[in-house]
């Protein structure tokens, strides 16, 4: 039986289910609940199979993080080692691929201690006045997570997601959409929904569905970063309405619908400091094990146990355990349910049906980590049908963050995973983004990396939704400037801006690029809407003759209200392909 440690980064921890400040999801944690956690953590005690495996090559390692995702502990890509629990099965595949593999005593000397600092603080249900005074501490200092100020728990995940739709009730919906599985059996548990972030007063053009993003993120439990970093882009796009005139006309124009916490139970196991990945499902490997439950990221449908075991296990006691059947566990449903309700197929049955080039929507697996950005398929080294297409894509998102681009198959298949799901079955463009560098990554390197890499990133997803399969090829325009703003209608103000076709990630491959060979503005009116109106930027140096260009024309502002007016602005490059749209306001006194 393998069983996974605590995790390294983890200084101060302890069964916190229940310890938030809102209370409106899952009662205070019982005696039982205590109980529970110190007998997983007394099993935690009896490992030791931890392990550094120095890879041959940069490239071999980005695969073996894939590969050995649910047995990856840290990784350190500048040392060129992987630190990864393994049996005698994994060493042999790895040492087939050339890496050499050491027991790692530096990391189990500070398992073996944080286990023991777990065990010793305890929950105030279990060892009294010493784990009560902890968790008074914590809530007295406003943490979320002991030590982990940054993150929060499921309850305050939820009760944000609510917030916003009282403060935003035009903007923002939270919607039901299905049970966890200790909710379905009536053991505690959480209702799953989804907050859905779009104008409610506007349409797509002639009244159509408006293009959609969809993200779930926490898939995996013990990944910390995941849905604080997709309420924090709720927070941005929310706030920035009315403000910032990229937010405003994302939600205008395109729906944002964001699954924050799609393994609750796990993520409250996590949440007590244990390196919990699959949901809690208590009939896999013993209800009392910290091994039990179902990888739901082996349990999606499309092509669960298509590699017939190569990409997931049979073993119930496996971190990658697929589940019984495809579609097994409720969090799953939950998000295949979803899916298949705001999107239709576009795709043929057979695996190399590409989908129409316009297909629009884009869905997003958020996980951590090792810095990537993968796309399907995963489950076989062939390109699929729309891969060139979402590889270019891919390489524009890295850009952004600064991960490396990948197809999603390492150096063996996975399979049942959700992004296959989603273009597998529905032909929608699908990314899955691993953050950071470690699964409770510490709050310095979340504010002052991960937030700031992948916020600029998630917001370039959600204005290519329309067309992912084309406008990514296009070049950006990255500098918006107005002579002069908050004028009278009637005053001539010149607009600006630099259009760029050179911003992809070349670091597994190069992406083609192609001069400038034009810039147009809209007022009010997008160019995908009826009765859109462009207005040529001539170049400032006389031609367009080079990959990044500056141009420039004089907007009318003759009979335009008082008040804000969004300028839209897209380039297009010498191939014909039009670019990701960028805006500012225009104010007019």
């Amino acid at each position: 039986m393998k069983r996974l440690p605590l995790a390294a980064a983890l200084s101060v921890a302890f069964a916190t289910a229940g310890l938030a400040t809102n209370a409106a999801a899952q009662p205070v944690s019982s005696a039982h609940d205590a109980a529970e956690t110190d007998q997983l953590l007394q099993q935690e005690e009896r490992v030791d199979n931890f392990y550094r495996a120095y890879f041959p090559d940069l490239d071999t390692g980005h695969k073996a993080a894939i590969t050995f995702h649910g047995q990856l502990l840290e990784s350190n890509w500048k040392g060129g080692y992987l630190v990864l629990q393994l049996d005698e099965q994994d060493i042999v595949k790895l040492k087939a691929f050339k890496f050499r593999v050491v027991k790692d005593q530096a990391f189990i000397a500070k398992h073996d201690a944080m286990v023991k600092r777990l065990r010793a603080a305890g929950s105030p249900n279990i060892l009294g006045a010493s784990g009560a005074r902890l968790a008074a501490r914590s809530l007295e200092s406003g943490e979320s997570i002991p030590n982990y100020p940054c993150y929060e728990t499921v309850e305050e995940t939820f009760a944000a997601a609510k917030g916003f739709t009282t403060t935003y009730p035009k903007l923002a919906a939270w919607t039901p959409v299905g049970k966890s599985w200790e909710k379905d059996q009536g053991l505690g548990g959480y209702d799953m929904a989804v907050l859905k972030l779009t104008n409610k007063n506007t349409t797509g053009p002639n009244g159509e569905p408006k293009p959609k993003l969809f993200v779930n993120s926490g898939l995996h439990a013990r990944e910390y970063a995941t849905a604080p970093l997709m309420l924090a882009f709720a927070r941005q796009l929310l706030t920035g309405y009315g403000k910032d005139a990229d937010s405003t006309w994302i939600l205008d124009h395109h729906e944002v619908h964001l699954m924050l916490q799609t393994n609750p139970d796990g993520r409250k196991k996590a949440e007590g400091g244990l390196l919990w990945r699959k949901n809690t499902n208590r009939d896999y490997c013993g209800a009392n094990s910290n091994s039990r439950g179902a990888d739901l990221n082996r349990n999606f449908t499309y092509t669960w146990n298509i590699t017939h075991g190569q990409g997931s296990s049979g073993n119930p006691c496996a971190e990658t355990y697929r589940g019984p059947s495809p579609h097994s566990e409720p969090e799953t449903q939950a998000v295949e349910d979803y899916a298949r309700s705001i999107w239709a197929d576009r795709r043929g049955p057979n695996q190399n049906d590409p989908a129409p080039a316009d297909t629009s929507g884009i869905h997003l697996d958020v996980h951590s980590y090792s810095e990537l950005v993968l796309w399907p398929w995963g489950h076989v080294k062939q390109v699929a049908p729309n891969g060139v297409a979402m590889q270019t894509l891919g390489r524009k998102l890295a850009w952004f963050n600064g991960y490396t681009p990948e197809q999603g198959i390492g150096l063996y298949p996975t399979d049942g995973t959700s992004d296959d799901v989603t273009y597998g079955e529905l032909g929608v463009a699908a990314m899955t983004f691993e953050i950071g560098t470690s699964f409770f990554q510490s709050c310095s390197s979340y504010e002052s990396t991960i937030k700031p890499k992948n916020l600029p990133a998630l917001v370039y997803m959600a204005k290519v939704l329309r067309t992912p399969y084309l406008t990514p090829a296009g070049p950006d325009v990255t500098k918006l400037r107005l002579s002069t703003n908050g004028v009278p209608a009637g005053t001539p103000v010149t607009l600006t801006a630099t259009a760029t076709d050179t911003r992809f990630n070349n670091s597994k491959g190069t992406e083609p690029t192609q001069n400038i060979a034009g810039v147009e503005a809209y007022i009010d009116v997008p160019p995908w809407m009826p009765g859109a109106t462009p207005l040529v930027l001539g170049p400032k140096d006389g031609s367009f003759n080079s990959k990044t260009e500056v141009a420039s024309t004089t907007l009318s502002t003759t009979g335009l209200s008082q008040g804000k007016h969004l300028v839209f602005v897209r380039g297009k490059d010498a191939a014909g392909n039009l670019g990701a749209v960028s805006a500012v306001f225009l104010k007019i006194k």
